[in-house]
């Protein structure tokens, strides 16, 4: 393919991608909008059902703040500032509800780990509460999404915690009849109902395994999980693949190659694909604030080397999100979250013909 991508606004020729990003610009510092931009980002800055530490809802905003530091050149593809990229304005509905559901899932935690009954008539109150409000940002996800792909936009979700992009999903499920989820990450994500809530950010995977036309399951990264995910595991059928980091590990110290592991993993993905990165799944000194780190993990281009690809072998890459971003008192965590964020839109835009590969 040798031509240019279509989508380009009228002031994209008076735009310099060498100079500092300007104030009055769009995430990392591009002349775009929603309405004109080809890949269009939606912030849910959300971490209600957090067990460990929270934060994960400021990851939108230090995503956002950090990627005016980002330069556009991109040696994997040509011309990656012109695809068109924006960051919509976060939905006051949701900072809202996370603001007092937070306070009281919190709460509701905290009395679970002091042993008292997640049965009481509090408990149970606090946990009806949580859950409807988990529920109602599943269905606000889903309608934005559904409007931007009713506008032929590709779509990307920027969290929040991991519980977020279940609407998203269940938004494909509706135009594709059958994809497939590729999973970075250091947890399984395969609990029912964590902690009371059905749609806790440890239940992301379960709950996506309740739609019929999410046919598969990559899991990559992998190095914390409880026994009864690892029977979801076991008795899928082969529905879900799961590369564990430790075996990947092994084999890599016994002389496989990175390559023939990414191989197989995209051997294991059905032509349409969905990506879902928990930036735990990196190693830890690359996301030190997130909120569960677990020792061992990707590296980044490890993760990058692995999204391209997954884009180089014709399969389509149809949304994806990055969730679990915590800033600290740095800008680390905000950074490598720009920066894999900006990889990730490059890449899902070559898949999709917008963009092609910087020969």
């Amino acid at each position: 393919m040798s031509k240019q991508p279509k989508i380009i606004p009228a002031d994209i020729e008076t735009f310099d991608p060498n100079s500092v990003a300007s104030g009055d610009a769009n995430i990392f510092g591009l002349p775009f909008t929603a309405d004109n931009a080809a890949l269009v980002l939606i912030p849910v800055p959300w971490d209600v059902t957090v067990s460990y530490s929270d934060g994960t809802s400021n990851g939108p905003e230090a995503i956002y703040q950090a990627s005016s530091q980002v330069d556009l050149f991109d040696p994997l593809v040509k011309d990656s500032w012109k695809i068109g990229v924006a960051m919509e304005e976060p939905s006051k509905r949701i900072i809202s509800m996370n603001k007092t559901l937070r306070k009281k899932a919190a709460g509701y935690i905290r009395n679970l780990e002091k042993g008292i009954s997640e049965n009481s008539p509090a408990m149970k109150k606090v946990r009806n509460e949580v859950n409807a409000g988990c529920t109602e940002l599943k269905k606000l996800v889903k309608g934005s999404v559904k409007n931007q792909l009713g506008k032929n936009k590709i779509v990307g979700l920027v969290g929040g915690d991991h519980s977020t992009p279940l609407g998203f999903i269940e938004a494909l499920a509706e135009k594709y009849a059958d994809f497939g989820i590729l999973q970075f990450d250091a947890h399984c994500d395969l609990r029912e109902a964590y902690e009371g809530f059905e749609y806790s950010h440890a239940s992301i995977m379960y709950n996506a395994l309740k739609i019929p036309q999410m046919k598969k399951l990559v899991q990559v990264g992998i190095r914390d999980w409880c026994e009864a995910e690892d029977s979801i595991i076991h008795s899928s059928g082969g529905r879900v693949k799961t590369y564990f980091d430790y075996k990947m590990k092994q084999d890599m110290y016994d002389g496989k190659s990175w390559k023939m592991i990414c191989s197989d993993i995209i051997s294991n993905l059905p032509q349409h694909v969905y990506i879902s990165f928990d930036i735990d799944g990196l190693d830890p000194k690359l996301c030190p604030n997130t909120g569960t780190p677990v020792p061992g993990g990707l590296e980044f281009e490890q993760a990058v080397y692995l999204i391209s690809q997954v884009a180089a072998s014709g399969k389509k890459i149809i949304g994806f999100d990055l969730n679990e971003v915590a800033p600290g008192k740095d800008e680390w965590n905000g950074n490598v979250g720009a920066r894999l964020l900006y990889k990730m839109c490059n890449l899902t835009a070559v898949s999709n013909g917008l963009a092609f590969w910087n020969k």
